[in-house]
């Protein structure tokens, strides 16, 4: 569950910084479209990627911040829980993938495996995998830490090392979606791994927070960038070597790569932000969450068959 990062502008050090305060500009990072070789490339900011690109850097990112991520947000996730958002919702409580006692479940971007812990708990029998082998190190020290072991693989949600309608449920809690290029790929990839019925469901940013500058208060109210820029947020390093993306798609473009897959869309979850929570997130908070969604859950399955 990670967000974009706000506009800094002791970290603009060349393109043309536009309205919003972000670099609008390609430059020099490496695997982005523009590159011309010659300048200083940007910070940050929104830009053209490739799918190698966006595989290196959330590998360099999430092998980084593994430790510290789990460190801040372990508490709240619990050693063996599933929450599927900042929001708190739990899946003890919304039940979208219905009685998962002795199914094959799929965890998709697992990170420290939260889920699939909760998931063996309830009899399933469960795959978790993540691009990330630091997540997966926090993985294995969770299990030793709980007793729950839940296999671990270490894979490309764009291409998954599982075969043809061999899971039963698959599904995500910000996990792979929002940081591959092709999310498409990875709504083709869970669709073929599926089995016929199987269920796919996955949470990930709200596309409409991609217009809202990343935090929970007030200051985090004011459209200041288009709902219709789909190219990624991407940071770099000193290098000039992408070392963090997060791309976006609208809710019409999610809809469309649900649809393409051949999977059926069956509800949409936008949720409210809770009474009484009081804890922040990143972006996610009470002030702004009051008015607008963060969070976004899609509730998809492959038709059965006939």
């Amino acid at each position: 569950m990670t967000t974009v990062g706000s506009p800094d502008d002791d970290a603009a050090t060349s393109g043309t910084i536009d309205s919003t305060g972000m670099i609008d500009s390609a430059d020099t990072i490496d695997g982005i479209d523009g590159i011309d070789g010659g300048e200083q490339p940007p910070a940050y900011g929104y830009l053209d990627i490739d799918p190698d690109t966006a595989r290196r850097a959330s590998r360099i990112y999430w092998d980084d911040a593994a430790a510290d991520y789990q460190a801040e947000h372990g508490a709240f996730l619990g050693d063996s829980d599933f929450c599927w958002s900042p929001e708190g919702l739990r899946e003890s409580e919304l039940r979208l993938l219905g009685d998962v006692a002795g199914r094959t479940v799929l965890e998709v971007g697992c990170g420290g495996a939260q889920c699939a812990r909760w998931l063996r708990r309830q009899g399933a029998r469960v795959v978790g995998f993540d691009l990330s082998g630091g997540q997966l190190a926090q993985a294995r020290a969770y299990a030793a830490r709980t007793g729950i072991e839940v296999a671990l693989v270490q894979a490309d949600a764009v291409a998954l090392p599982f075969a043809n309608e061999s899971v039963d449920v698959a599904c995500s809690a910000f996990g792979a979606v929002p940081f591959v290029a092709d999310s498409g790929a990875v709504m083709r990839e869970v669709a073929r791994v599926l089995r016929p019925g199987g269920r796919w469901v996955f949470s990930t940013t709200h596309p409409f927070v991609w217009c809202l500058p990343d935090d929970p208060d007030e200051n985090g109210l004011r459209v200041f960038h288009s709902y219709f820029d789909r190219r990624a947020y991407t940071e770099h390093d000193e290098q000039g070597q992408a070392i963090y993306t997060e791309t976006h798609r609208t809710i019409g473009d999610r809809v469309r790569e649900i649809v393409a897959a051949g999977l059926v869309l069956h509800d949409i979850i936008e949720p409210e932000w809770p009474t009484g929570q009081e804890r922040t997130w990143g972006q996610w908070g009470p002030v702004r969450g009051g008015y607008v969604p963060s969070t976004s859950i899609f509730v998809t399955s492959r038709p059965p068959a006939r």
